[in-house]
């Protein structure tokens, strides 16, 4: 299973959470884990995705998503979860 860390800040507003799992199901990218909380009136989201079933670059998930920051003004980074796992292990 190829696994991916998907972290999403800003201002909160509503629909954040439908706007990007849609995104995410267009591509077939199944949600692993979820956790979200908003601080102040800024929301904050991590996922655990699995991109096996996207068919699809890394690179071109990443873009697949500039639709998502675009139309919610949010910033949107997504990191290969080996790769966040091996930086925590130093």
């Amino acid at each position: 299973m190829t696994k991916a860390l998907i972290s999403v800040m800003g201002k909160d507003t509503t629909g954040i959470i439908a706007r990007v799992a849609t995104r995410l199901s267009e591509m077939h990218i199944n949600i692993l884990d979820i956790t979200q909380t908003i601080l102040d009136g800024y929301f904050t989201m991590m996922m655990v995705v699995d991109l096996d079933g996207a068919n699809m670059e890394f690179t071109a998930v990443d873009e697949g998503l500039q639709q998502v920051r675009d139309s919610l003004g949010m910033t949107i980074h997504i990191q290969r979860m080996e790769i966040f796992d091996a930086m925590h292990r130093i």
